[in-house]
């Protein structure tokens, strides 16, 4: 996700000591207001958090391969203002005080984030009651990563003056996003701030707790040579790239009504499809085992994100053939003429959660059909990510 040229497919994910009493897998949430521009919105369902322990972060990387040279120029990450490298750079220097940061989540792992410019989005077309999903998925599908079930969710919501009716279509689709993946709605915070943002216009953020056994962590320690890539499909371009989709889009000169070419949906329609959830189904897979790695493909595609779930020496390799890339991304690869790298190191493809399985449990996986899924690749000796 790209909110700015820093803080762009910032994922952090603290190891945190929780005191909580089991929870209901209905969201319970209150409202209430304090003051005049702050609304502290709890459920007393759940004491406070008592947090006892450091930090442990991660982030996506984001990266442009090089810049636009002019109205002939290919379109990067970067020329639309977010640079991945410098992401990497600064998870690099907070490594050197907190060590430990490298994975997606922990025993008790703690999932934040936000759904950056694709707020911008949601301004242009008017559709606010699906934004909510994608914040809650952005946090929920990291945790399942490590194999955790998330437990609840907090959001923020900030504006500069409340719109109750639109508030209210953003957290509907935040309850909607927690019962996808079985969490509570613990509660949130409403900020209202005159004249820090435009008119109309609000930011939203938030984070979830998952819980899962110390025997049943799933780390990616166990991935060898030869392991299978299984991919679970995405619903489009969830919530990262929208930076470098908005530039697209204003050097087009298409609008967000004209229709998708050879669909039925409007390219506003197709780019504010809500990221899916994975919660539900990842953990199924799970419980029938063999599942040795997961990796969320958020903000760096495959390129970055898959490489992360393995140990020292192993790479992927892709088949490039082995699933249908939506429309949406053919779309938007030629309309900015950008490179395939480019693609792949910024938007999911078509894939949106990836998991690392044995041989036989890929096809067990595949077999049954449960579940839509792909075989995508193989682990393969020697670091990176090929395309075959």
């Amino acid at each position: 996700m790209a909110t700015t040229s820093i803080a762009s497919n910032t994922e952090l994910s603290r190891v945190v000591a929780v005191s909580i009493r089991p929870s209901s897998n209905k969201p319970l949430v209150t409202h209430q207001s304090i003051g005049r521009y702050s609304f502290s919105r709890f459920s007393n369902g759940f004491p406070l958090l008592s947090v006892r322990a450091t930090s442990n972060s991660s982030m996506s990387k984001e990266n442009s391969s090089k810049s636009c040279d002019g109205a002939g120029g290919r379109l990067t990450y970067k020329d639309a203002g977010v640079d991945i490298d410098a992401g990497s750079e600064l998870i690099r220097r907070i490594a050197k005080m907190a060590p430990g940061i490298g994975g997606f989540g922990g025993l008790f792992p703690l999932g934040t984030d936000g759904v950056g410019t694709k707020l911008k989005l949601a301004f242009e077309t008017g559709i606010h009651e699906t934004i909510g999903i994608d914040l809650v998925a952005m946090s929920v599908n990291d945790i399942v990563t490590s194999g955790a079930k998330p437990l609840f969710f907090l959001d923020y919501y900030a504006t500069s003056r409340l719109n109750v009716d639109l508030a209210e279509k953003v957290i509907k689709g935040i309850v909607g996003g927690c019962q996808q993946s079985d969490c509570t709605l613990l509660g949130g915070e409403t900020a209202e701030m005159p004249d820090f943002y435009a008119e109309g216009e609000y930011d939203l953020s938030g984070f979830a707790v998952g819980i899962v056994k110390k025997d049943s962590v799933i780390d990616g320690k166990n991935i060898v040579a030869g392991d299978v890539l299984i991919g679970l499909p995405s619903s489009g371009v969830h919530s990262n790239g929208f930076s470098l989709v908005r530039r697209v889009l204003a050097q087009s000169g298409l609008s967000l009504n004209d229709q998708l070419p050879g669909g039925s949906v409007s390219l506003g329609e197709a780019l504010m499809a809500p990221t899916v959830i994975y919660v539900k189904q990842v953990l199924d897979l799970i419980s029938k085992g063999c599942v040795k790695g997961i990796a969320h493909i958020t903000g760096g595609g495959f390129t970055d994100n898959i490489p992360r779930v393995f140990p020292k020496g192993l790479g992927a390799s892709i088949y490039k053939e082995s699933w249908e890339v939506p429309t949406l991304f053919k779309w938007i690869q030629e309309a900015g003429r950008i490179e395939d790298a480019e693609m792949s190191r910024t938007f999911n493809m078509g894939i949106g959660m990836v998991l690392v399985v044995t041989e036989e449990a890929s096809h067990k996986i595949l077999e049954e059909g449960q579940h839509k899924a792909y075989r995508i690749g193989e682990v393969v000796c020697g670091e990176g990510v090929r395309y075959c």
